[in-house]
């Protein structure tokens, strides 16, 4: 089988070419100046040039909130030019299977939680990722219609929750949760520094799954993708609050100093736990606890360091 990966680059991406299983397919994993995603005439003639049997679709302009806040016109339309241009690509060039990678930012901010796939577009989505959440939106619905209008075509779509581990970005202006606390503390410790600042009360939660883990899933899913439901959540199956999580980094890096809270900071979503019952159904679940994948991820990011 040969498999198109959009976003090689990524940390996604990178998780699913370093997997074991990788090398059961044909992988064909273009940089962006080989395939340009925000034009839709490069993507085209791509796709008819190497006729893929599936695409992954992991390609996307990702950041922390920060990014998203400062951003949203970039966030916006370069997710949803990348997103409509390698669907509807596939759709005109004959490619009958697509795994889409959403995002959990999709779901409403009020919604109640465990946060279940029939929730999209129940409500209002968070402001301080909205640009992003509705291009990621739109790319989910426009599988749903193609594949709705033509029973051929299988264009399905993973939504995992957060994500962590190898390849994660750890510049503070882009970087997510625990990949900007890893650095945060790692440089208050070795600064000296006795006390490190939280943004809000930390009494927020959140799911992250090691990204390993959806490689996996991801992987999974092409071996099975008949049986794969149409949409489906990927989780880790519990959330933790952002106090814990700066607890559980601490202990990893070694850092003995204490937390201070700013509350004038955005805090974005009060919880995020995504529902499981889908990917249980599936069979599938994650394997990397919390401690094993900050200890992977604290590895990771001094390799990096020392490079």
């Amino acid at each position: 089988m040969k498999i198109l990966l959009t976003g090689s680059n990524g940390m996604v991406g990178r998780n699913i070419l370093e997997h074991r299983d990788s090398k059961l397919f044909t992988l064909v994993f273009p940089s962006s100046k080989e395939l340009n995603l925000l034009n839709y005439g490069c993507v085209e003639r791509y796709l008819k040039k190497i006729t893929p049997d599936l695409i992954i679709h992991a390609a996307g302009i990702v950041g922390g909130i920060q990014a998203n806040m400062k951003e949203p016109v970039r966030f916006f339309l370069k997710n949803l030019d990348m997103g409509r241009n390698i669907v509807w690509a596939a759709r005109q060039c004959g490619v009958k299977k697509i795994i889409n990678l959403g995002s959990s930012c999709m779901y409403p901010r009020n919604a109640a939680n465990p946060l279940r796939e029939e929730y999209l577009l129940q409500g209002e989505l968070e402001p301080t990722n909205e640009g992003y959440a509705l291009a990621k939106i739109a790319t989910v619905r426009l599988c749903e219609y193609i594949a709705r209008e033509t029973e051929d075509f299988q264009y399905k779509t993973l939504i995992p929750c957060n994500l962590y581990g190898r390849w994660d970005k750890f510049n503070p202006a882009y970087s997510h949760l625990i990949a900007a606390v890893i650095k945060k503390i790692h440089d208050a410790k070795m600064q000296g520094e006795k006390e490190v600042i939280i943004w809000g009360d930390g009494t927020a939660r959140r799911e992250f799954l090691f990204a390993g883990d959806l490689a996996d899933c991801v992987l999974n899913a092409i071996c099975q993708f008949d049986s794969l439901p149409s949409l489906m959540n990927v989780g880790f199956g519990s959330d933790y609050s952002i106090n814990e999580y700066y607890d559980a980094v601490a202990e990893i890096v070694g850092y003995t100093g204490t937390f201070i809270h700013d509350l004038s900071k955005p805090v974005g979503m009060k919880q995020k736990l995504v529902h499981i019952g889908r990917q249980n159904k599936w069979g599938w679940h994650a394997r990397t606890s919390l401690r094993e994948g900050l200890g992977a991820s604290y590895s990771f990011f001094l390799d990096q360091m020392n490079q």
